[in-house]
């Protein structure tokens, strides 16, 4: 029969305390300090490297010791970096552009006027009849 090791994962513990304790700088940053935005946003992004160093070292195992002195999958995180690179620019991309259904940027405007004189006139009427 097994033997069964029942120890607690003291790396997994640290890491998961050190990523909590990040994340609460950086809403304390962004929420509860007077430092300007230039400051807030770089301090956030030094914090995110961190914290994504941390999670590829101890929770991702990136360096495996147990197989040939150390495995490090770059394969995967080559690809995995061209995947958030796309998708943050394929966003920041629709976000900056913020396409709308009016093609030719008139119709909504149109819309608008018709339905501010549609108003006046019902307005003129009401007041005709008193």
């Amino acid at each position: 029969m097994a033997e069964h090791n029942k120890r607690i994962p003291m790396q997994h513990v640290v890491g998961f305390v050190l990523s909590i304790a990040l994340t609460l700088l950086a809403t304390w940053a962004a929420l509860g300090s007077n430092l300007s935005t230039t400051w807030i946003i770089s301090g956030i992004m030094i914090l995110a490297v961190i914290q994504a160093g941390i999670q590829l070292f101890m929770f991702m195992h990136v360096v495996e010791f147990k197989s040939q002195n150390g495995h490090v999958p770059w394969n995967m995180m080559f690809h995995g970096a061209v995947l958030a690179a796309i998708i943050v620019a394929g966003s920041l991309f629709v976000m900056s552009f913020g396409f709308t259904h009016d093609h030719d940027g008139d119709d909504h405007q149109q819309h608008e006027q018709q339905e501010d004189d549609g108003q006046e006139q019902h307005d003129e009427g009401e007041h005709e009849g008193h």
